[in-house]
């Protein structure tokens, strides 16, 4: 029996991330290579004109987007950072209309705002990159936000981005081909093994998993599970059932800090983010972030980040032609060696211990 044929659409933004866009591409690429008869095809489009800038700096000629574009089984919506600022009300009218012909709609990496923006998601399960999690959950208050590597629900999805989209392709073209052939897909791309969707966008928080214990990682994960209402050191232990001391001496060895600083930099990444995808208030990101006085929140955000929260705001993403993340493990650790110990503690005078 022959294989059905089916149609893609991607559909780019502006600074969208290229290396997603081929990857995803790719994987329809070899299940045609790999079929007797090509079983995909697929178009590159923009609501945004026929020359598109990718988020590395590479110009991308596509077809510009209209009412006029063929039907397709399914629409991959792709933005990167910038998109949570994006509003095109062409290309939100065009998605619902897609969707109520009974397309298949999928936001990738940041486009899942897009998508959100069309109220395609409401009370639906949605994730995107983790980097991005807690604004988009403050952005969209009628979504189940989620980390994980993609969610399908109905003919709405959306993926966390990067190689989280090869996992995507993989599990939709098992779907209707079987797991064998999306298996030797995976195959020719030596993309080993292929994920499910609730496999967890990040596994190292910037260290090696295979040196750091497993005591260690469970309280990296709880310290980001509370930024808003801090745990102290002693009861983190507790639910670890582990002394502080252990606990601390650990931590200070497979992380390279303490426990509050490495919580510190979790609740100065959380306020950045918040920062520049939400229009909350500094005061309410402070108060968002575990901060207990915005005076404190703004020292410690100057000494880390080199500048006030609110020129931060004003610099992105206008400003800022290339961003980057100064809010990475590494950074801190070495900026530690600069801050004082007042700079260090999560909540001033009264950080637990």
């Amino acid at each position: 029996m022959p294989r059905a044929s089916q149609h893609a659409v991607f559909v780019v933004v502006p600074r969208f991330n290229i290396t997603t866009l081929i990857t995803m591409i790719e994987t329809m690429r070899i299940a045609n290579y790999l079929a007797s008869e090509p079983i995909f095809s697929w178009e590159i489009v923009s609501f945004d004109g026929a020359d598109v800038v990718a988020s590395n700096g590479m110009m991308t000629q596509v077809a510009i987007a209209d009412d006029s574009l063929p039907s397709a089984d399914f629409v991959f919506v792709l933005g990167s950072w910038g998109t949570e600022h994006y509003d095109n009300r062409q290309l939100l009218a065009w998605l619902r209309k897609r969707a109520r012909s009974g397309e298949i709609v999928c936001g990738v990496e940041l486009g899942c705002y897009i998508i959100a923006r069309a109220g395609l998601l409401d009370d639906k399960p949605a994730t995107t990159h983790w980097s991005w999690l807690s604004g988009f959950r403050e952005t969209f208050n009628r979504l189940d936000v989620q980390e994980c590597l993609f969610t399908i629900d109905g003919r709405m999805m959306t993926c966390a981005g990067g190689l989280a989209g090869v996992d995507l392709m993989l599990r939709l073209i098992e779907r209707t081909e079987g797991s064998g052939f999306s298996g030797e897909i995976a195959d020719q791309m030596l993309h080993h093994p292929i994920r499910n969707a609730s496999s967890p966008q990040r596994s190292t928080m910037g260290r090696s998993t295979e040196t750091m214990l497993p005591i260690v990682r469970e309280a990296m994960t709880l310290i980001e599970e509370n930024i808003e209402e801090p745990l102290k050191v002693p009861e983190i232990a507790r639910l670890l059932d582990v002394s502080q001391r252990q606990l601390e001496r650990q931590f200070k060895k497979h992380v390279g800090c303490t426990v509050v600083q490495f919580g510190l930099l979790l609740r100065l990444q959380n306020a950045r983010l918040l920062l520049i995808s939400t229009n909350l208030s500094v005061r309410e990101i402070a108060t968002a972030s575990g901060f207990n006085t915005l005076s404190h929140f703004a020292y410690s955000f100057g000494r880390i980040f080199g500048r006030r929260p609110s020129e931060y705001r004003e610099a992105w993403p206008v400003n800022e032609t290339a961003p980057s993340w100064p809010g990475s493990l590494s950074d801190f650790l070495a900026t530690l060696d600069d801050v004082t110990a007042g700079a260090i503690s999560p909540r001033g005078t009264d950080a637990p211990r």
